[in-house]
């Protein structure tokens, strides 16, 4: 049996990778652009893969294929429908960061609420050995106890970054569905949540239901005072509202972990609000603490031995 693993690469060597012993051959590749992808895959009984395209050509080229095993939560990396037509099975890991994410989504809301990007800079550049007093508060600084939390997605990493906020003393409410008709036990309208937000985290995933779920229409409806984490996917919010929302002042800041495209060109709209001390990004890392990755693949492999040993 052949495993080829497409981008072993995306993740650190420390993160040991141990395919099932029932696994004679196996190939890893650093990463692997489209254009290699049909060939590197051709005669693979299993293949491997974090965000590497496996399109339609690539599955319909491997004739030995049985299963793709995606070293991630989301799919939408491979063509499910090709698939699906050949009888491949496609599977995925859930679940592996549901500390990393939330302790991120946290690291980020406290860096905002308290000013802290802009204090650290302020130091190094020798504010404090000017200052008059023992300290100098130039940046406001709020306190998460008290303030009101809308989370956008009630799975997992809603539920566990909620804990976290009523820990912190903050109240949470979980926003509906957009455009539902009847809300559901335990929610509140979204409009009603995006108003009453101090804080609003974005913990649900992209599909064609939630791309551009927050645009002008919904930053409208925010308080000025508001700040909005995106500690999610890219896509969910509309990039160039969220631009024209700073340029208005229309909310106070922005921590955003995912982009429409990653990695993120020079001339991306985001790139644009990193000069802004109100708007905080960070590379797609969120997922990524050794202990997630390492509970990731070991869930990956522990999958990929399932599927071989099924009867």
């Amino acid at each position: 049996m052949k495993a080829v693993f497409l981008d072993r690469g995306s993740f650190p060597a420390q993160i040991n990778i141990q395919l099932p012993v029932q696994i004679s051959d196996v190939v890893t590749y650093e990463n692997t652009p489209l254009e290699l992808v049909a060939e590197r895959i051709k005669d693979a009984n299993i293949v491997l893969t974090n965000k590497v395209m496996v399109d339609a050509t690539a599955i319909n080229g491997a004739a030995d294929l049985k299963l793709v095993q995606v070293m991630a939560t989301g799919m939408n990396n491979v063509d499910l429908e090709a698939c699906k037509k050949k009888n491949i099975t496609v599977q995925n890991v859930t679940d592996y960061s549901t500390i990393s994410v939330p302790e991120h989504t946290f690291a980020m809301l406290l860096a905002l609420r308290r000013n802290l990007a802009s204090y650290l800079d302020a130091v190094k550049t020798g504010r404090w050995a000017s200052s008059e007093y023992f300290c100098f508060l130039d940046y406001s600084i709020k306190d998460l106890s008290g303030s009101t939390m809308a989370i956008v997605g009630g799975g997992t990493l809603g539920k566990k970054v909620a804990g976290i906020a009523l820990a912190f003393g903050m109240k949470v409410v979980f926003a509906d569905r957009k455009g539902a008709i009847n809300t559901r036990s335990g929610y509140i309208k979204f409009e009603e949540a995006l108003q009453l937000a101090d804080v609003i985290s974005i913990n649900c995933p992209l599909t064609p239901e939630t791309k551009d779920l927050i645009s002008d229409a919904e930053f409208s409806l925010m308080k000025q005072s508001c700040l909005l984490l995106n500690i999610s996917r890219g896509g969910i919010v509309d990039e160039h509202a969220l631009v024209r929302a700073f340029k208005n002042n229309v909310i106070a800041g922005a921590a955003f972990d995912v982009s429409t495209q990653e990695p993120m060109p020079l001339d991306h709209p985001l790139q644009m609000l990193t000069k802004q001390p109100n708007f905080l990004l960070t590379p797609h890392i969120a997922w990524a603490s050794d202990e997630a990755m390492q509970t990731l693949v070991d869930m990956a492999m522990n999958k990929i031995t399932s599927f071989i040993d099924k009867p």
